[in-house]
């Protein structure tokens, strides 16, 4: 998540200082991604540094409000007309732990997989919860909040479903089978080499990896 952009996109609407810039971000987004403030004062100096924003007025409590660029403002409509790309890799710890729990002798994967399951559901019913415990569904920091929390569910539900899927795919291979002795290659240093054609991911008409 861009926290840089996302602080340049509420400055469009005014200057701010770094407390009123965390307060507005959480209104927007149910103190789901929290912010502290160190972390938006440098990055407020990085966007200054950037001529991204500049220093405006100081009020009688000390605050120092900062204002947006042209350049900041061209920033932030790039940002909202360009889609977030994926990376073709992944850096998510649940499927790098699976892979590792089903390639290492000895690891009870299934019951790796069951446990993590209970877990995803217990976050999923949580979040159901937290969704309808709005006071005003139709207010704007309510709808705002939401959207985020409907992107949480879907990816929770998407989890329980990955899940599912790599229990079932197991369970088709004898366990011993799965199990990476360690390599008596010597790698030599430097980058890994890239995948082959026959490790990457291959990619259909709609860009879906399959």
């Amino acid at each position: 998540m861009s926290v840089r952009l996302s602080l340049l996109a509420i400055l469009e609407q005014g200057p701010c200082y770094g407390y009123q810039l965390r307060h507005e971000f959480d209104r927007r987004t149910g103190s789901t991604w929290p912010l502290n403030v160190g972390q938006i004062y440098n990055t407020l100096e990085r966007l200054e540094r950037d001529g991204l924003v500049t220093r405006g007025e100081t009020d009688e409590q000390g605050h120092v409000f900062f204002e947006i660029t042209d350049a900041g403002s061209a920033e932030v409509r790039a940002w909202l007309d360009s889609p977030v790309q994926r990376g073709q890799g992944t850096r998510d710890e649940l499927a790098i732990k699976l892979a590792l729990a089903a390639t290492l002798p000895g690891v009870d994967v299934t019951a790796v997989i069951q446990s993590q399951r209970r877990a995803s559901l217990a976050q999923l019913q949580e979040l159901n919860r937290a969704k309808y415990a709005g006071a005003d569904p139709d207010g704007p920091e309510e709808l705002a909040w939401s959207l985020v929390v409907d992107s949480m569910i879907f990816a929770a539900e998407a989890e329980a479903r990955w899940l599912d899927h790599t229990e079932q795919r197991l369970a088709l291979h004898p366990r011993h089978a799965l199990a990476l002795e360690l390599s008596t290659e010597r790698p030599k240093r430097g980058r890994p080499a890239a995948p082959t054609a026959e490790h990457a991911p291959r990619v259909d008409t709609t860009g879906t990896p399959r």
